[in-house]
């Protein structure tokens, strides 16, 4: 937007262009943020180095904060174990909460146990579960986002908060826009998931339409972890609805 400025010098009107002065500039901006990106370059050449090796994987979201005694950290437990019996290795954040129940899960089955961690205050260290080659670290979200969505062959979403939310909804929007191929989403938790769930229905379908009524299909909503092994089951096995194989075309 052009804006101006009248001043009066000696009895005379001036109009002065004020665009220029008017864009605010940095306060601060580090000289190193151009050398960033080999930061981020030697990240992904050691994800994709380790993780290329893994095989077939499910990537569980969850929260941090679930503390071992809670229904659906053991639900976790439960699932993962049922997930390394059917063959499939299990990549969680790394951490504590449902993060760490996942991986215990797969320990405890003798399966393969990933965990991409990232560097948070809050977060002291990675849980004991991981397996010790299989156990990355991240400084970029971003980058982590992509190991836990290229070697997922399905996605168990747990409750929690604001980040699981935040993964959840970039796998689906990855999939509404055919960026990935399509792959099981599975809500693990009803009494958690469904009110998030009639929201969409509600709000972003029904009254603003913002999603579409297939949309809806992407995010089945369940209680039982034989329940995540027969989705994941009948996509591959039954109705060979897809392959297993990596997402992304990188």
């Amino acid at each position: 937007m052009l804006r101006f400025e009248v001043i009066l010098i000696l009895g005379q009107f001036f109009v002065k262009d004020k665009t220029e002065n008017s864009m605010r500039k940095w306060q601060h901006i580090d000289a190193e943020n151009s050398w960033t990106m080999f930061k981020v370059i030697s990240e992904f050449v050691e994800g994709f180095e380790k993780m290329n090796n893994v095989g077939p994987c499910v990537s569980i979201f969850g929260s941090a904060r679930t503390k071992p005694n809670h229904d659906f950290y053991q639900l976790t437990v439960q699932m993962a174990k049922r997930l390394t019996e059917e063959g499939y290795g299990v990549i969680s954040g790394g951490g504590p909460g449902i993060m760490e129940a996942a991986n215990k899960g797969a320990r405890e089955s003798n399966g393969v146990s990933v965990g991409l961690n990232i560097e948070l205050p809050f977060e002291a260290s990675h849980n004991p579960y991981i397996d010790n080659d299989k156990n990355l670290n991240f400084r970029y979200f971003f980058v982590r986002k992509v190991m836990f969505v290229k070697y997922a062959q399905a996605f168990v979403a747990m409750p929690g908060g604001f980040g699981t939310l935040d993964e959840l909804f970039e796998v689906l929007t990855l999939i509404q826009t055919g960026t990935i191929k399509k792959v099981p989403v599975v809500l693990m938790g009803s009494s958690f998931w469904n009110g998030i769930k009639s929201w969409i229905q509600d709000e972003m379908l029904e009254n603003n339409g913002n999603v579409s009524a297939k949309d809806m299909d992407l995010i089945p909503v369940v209680d039982d972890p034989e329940e995540v092994i027969n989705i994941i089951h009948n996509f591959y096995d039954v109705d060979n609805i897809g392959e297993l194989t990596p997402n992304y075309g990188l």
